[in-house]
């Protein structure tokens, strides 16, 4: 049996033309990556955005429109799965109440817990697709650039 993992992503624009980005260390891995997560069974893409957002962010989020899917192979950093991914352009309901950093995986040294994450805001025009970790967010992040274009 082949597993499939599915994950739902939020590209979130600030009205300075930020966008959110957070930054992650698991398993001794790190990786910058868009705010989402994986799909529970029994929920929608909708629902578990709003969850992760909820979750991860303390943020209510509404979605703008639909981005990129998975359109390619990809397997997980994590384990045997083959991922899909589904990204959305995403707004806040709420105001951003995160601990944004400055600086790359600025994270807080004195905690030690198996997850770590921090939350940066970067100019839409200073992100750069090889500042994403993995293919699907630098895919789907140069997909949103061109609707930004239009």
């Amino acid at each position: 049996m082949y597993l499939f993992n599915v994950r739902v992503y939020g590209i979130l624009v600030d009205e300075y033309d930020r966008v959110l980005i957070s930054d992650e260390r698991t398993q001794n891995v790190s990786f910058t990556k868009f705010p989402g997560g994986g799909l529970e069974y029994g929920e929608g893409l909708i629902d578990a955005l709003k969850r992760e957002f909820l979750e991860e962010c303390n943020m209510e989020i509404d979605i703008v429109t639909h981005v990129y899917t998975t359109d390619f192979y990809e397997k997980s950093s994590f384990n045997n799965s083959q991922i899909l991914s589904i990204y959305y352009q995403v707004k806040a309901l709420n105001t951003v109440q995160l601990d944004i950093k400055d600086k790359p995986f600025d994270f807080n040294a004195d905690i030690l817990v198996d997850k770590q994450e921090a939350f940066r805001l970067v100019g839409t025009s200073v992100l750069r697709p090889d500042d994403l970790t993995f293919k699907t967010d630098q895919i789907a992040w140069q997909t949103f650039q061109k609707l930004l274009e239009k």
